[in-house]
């Protein structure tokens, strides 16, 4: 079945709005003629999308099988206009990409200043996050690039080869925590203390519990848990908290004098980063400009 690329648009307006009218606003059109392209999508399709209502429009289980799909197209195609219209000299083109908060705290920047340095019209758009947002991100479209943790290849997500750095992770405190005064510090020293983690099923959240595992010792007392890389800091910093992520992360912290590694034997974790992609679909030249500047980086270039 062939999509007019309009009357998807139409058809996510009307999802993000949630009402004819406010839609037919955002789209500049009337309401009777988005009506119309609705009708027709839906002739089409051979089922009814929308389920209407006096206050709004709501997705019927067709409209929610459409609503990825339509999503991705409109995404394909904003992108290939974008690509086209920069190699015609009429736009500025996009990096997408996400990272997980080590790599945005080093090696993302760098890169990106190496690419805006050659190129100073690309825009850069950023997502932050763990690997299942990541993930997530990638095949929604709204990142062309992930930089992650090391995780096997997918019928989706192919890891990008002669790309990758390594990083180290360390449970971390104030510098003002009382457990530095302690001598012969211990993992279970950390026990009686207060935690603050990224959520469970994150890979941060996994390793602790594994680092505790193997010591034959019980979770920590993880008394917050948030994906915010401020608040995860800001409450190891300022409120006696206890936490665990990798150095390039609290480098800030550590220079200001507020938070660093606290120190117990053989407890460290060297992970691996590398850069994803979707394994299928061409990448967009101005990721691949990303790209380039990735490896020479990893290649200590």
């Amino acid at each position: 079945m062939t999509y007019d690329i309009r009357q998807l648009n139409a058809f996510l307006a009307v999802v993000q709005h949630g009402t004819l009218g406010r839609a037919a606003q955002t789209l500049n059109i009337t309401q009777p003629a988005l009506s119309r392209t609705i009708r027709r999508l839906e002739e089409q399709i051979g089922a009814p999308l929308f389920e209407r209502y006096a206050t709004g429009m709501v997705l019927t289980p067709f409209g929610q099988a459409l609503l990825p799909h339509a999503t991705l197209l409109q995404r394909e195609a904003e992108q290939a206009a974008e690509e086209i219209n920069a190699l015609r000299g009429l736009a500025r083109g996009t990096i997408r990409v996400g990272a997980v908060a080590s790599a945005v705290s080093l090696v993302l920047p760098i890169a990106i200043g190496r690419v805006l340095a050659q190129w100073p019209n690309l825009q850069v758009h950023v997502v932050e996050g763990v690997g299942d947002l990541l993930t997530d991100a990638l095949l929604t479209h709204d990142i062309d690039l992930a930089i992650g943790v090391s995780m096997p290849d997918t019928a989706d997500i192919c890891v990008i080869p002669d790309c990758e750095w390594h990083d180290a992770s360390h449970i971390i405190a104030a510098t003002s925590h009382p457990l530095r005064k302690r001598t012969r510090l211990r993992l279970e020293d950390t026990l009686d203390h207060k935690w603050v983690l990224p959520p469970r099923g994150t890979a941060p959240f996994e390793e602790v519990t594994q680092l505790f595992a193997s010591r034959g010792l019980p979770l920590p007392d993880i008394v917050v848990e948030t994906r915010s890389i401020i608040a995860l800091k800001s409450m190891v910093a300022h409120a006696g908290f206890l936490s665990w992520m990798p150095q390039p992360m609290y480098e800030a912290e550590r220079t200001a004098g507020l938070a660093d590694t606290l120190h117990l034997p053989h407890v460290g974790l060297q992970r691996r980063l590398m850069v994803f992609r979707r394994t299928k679909g061409i990448l967009p030249q101005p990721a691949v400009k990303l790209l380039d500047a990735l490896r020479q980086i990893a290649q200590g270039l």
